[in-house]
């Protein structure tokens, strides 16, 4: 839509401007797709099979421009993907200041029976260079703990979350936010659209699940700094100096059959230290899983 992303162009460029120490901008689910309300009189012009596109396509070109003129990472929600299987999806993006296209995710759990699309089936976990691992997740997952979970133990130390909610559920997802960023001692941003349809209420999480930042419910801008240092802190004294979770699973977890998804739970990959020296051994398991499909 020219509108939307003309708008989109101009306040990235303004906001570059007036935050010039950023290094990474998100914004909401579907931000480029200028989706109305559920209920709201739908533009004829508009549907999702008309505005989705292929990836790469015309609209990935433009923000991979748009990231590279400002140097930035841009992570620009998601838009509706045309999938080589033909079938639509609702795809998160995430550009690093060079241009290039460092991560797709496609939701896995669409909320249904409102959201029509396909159901994507790979967890992506990204580095951001010289920085840390991200993950990316979009709205009703967080309502699945399987979905930041796995982006955890896939090595991910702070989970962005985009979200479009309308609806009134928006006080459990800020609840979820925090518990997700608990159990998985992981940051979680979580921004959701502010005024019409949304609510907004857009929240940034800490590892111990402390509310860094939480938007009110109008169209508002949020500045954090994560230093992803913090996870390593928090999973190595314990969530409040108490609770190693992750210590546990690995100590113990093995030995622990679960009988929803038929096995017990693996040790997790190891990880190298991000910008020091070559990345770990792992198994070619492990490397399929931590390797991002773009």
């Amino acid at each position: 839509m020219p509108a939307t992303w003309n708008k989109f162009a101009s306040e990235q460029r303004a906001l570059r401007a007036s935050y010039p120490l950023a290094r990474l901008f998100l914004y909401p689910e579907l931000y480029l797709s200028a989706i109305g309300g559920m209920h709201s009189a739908a533009d004829p012009s508009w549907s999702k099979q008309a505005v989705a596109e292929p990836i790469p396509g015309p609209t990935t070109e433009r923000l991979a421009d748009l990231a590279r003129e400002l140097g930035i990472w841009l992570l620009p929600g998601s838009i509706y993907e045309h999938g080589e299987d033909g079938r639509i999806y609702n795809t998160a993006l995430a550009f690093a200041p060079d241009g290039s296209l460092r991560a797709r995710y496609r939701k896995i759990f669409p909320w249904r029976p409102w959201e029509s699309p396909a159901a994507g089936s790979e967890f992506i976990v990204f580095e951001i260079d010289g920085i840390g691992r991200a993950g990316l997740m979009i709205c009703y997952d967080g309502w699945f703990p399987e979905v930041p979970r796995q982006m955890a133990w896939l090595g991910a130390e702070v989970i962005f979350q985009v979200t479009a909610t309308p609806t009134s559920d928006r006080d459990q997802e800020v609840v979820l936010a925090r518990a997700n960023a608990i159990v998985n001692q992981v940051y979680v941003v979580n921004v959701n659209m502010g005024g019409r349809p949304g609510p907004g209420r857009s929240v940034i999480v800490d590892p111990e699940g402390h509310v860094l930042q939480q938007a009110g419910d109008g169209e508002e801008y949020l500045s954090e700094v994560l230093d992803l240092d913090t996870v390593a802190r928090v999973r190595r004294n314990g969530s409040v100096a108490m609770n190693r979770m992750w210590a546990q699973l690995d100590d113990e977890g093995a030995g622990v059959y679960l009988p929803m998804y038929g096995g017990t739970i693996r040790p997790r990959p190891s990880m190298p230290e991000v910008g020091k020296g070559e990345p770990a051994e792992r198994s070619l398991d492990e490397e399929a899983a931590l390797t991002p499909r773009y």
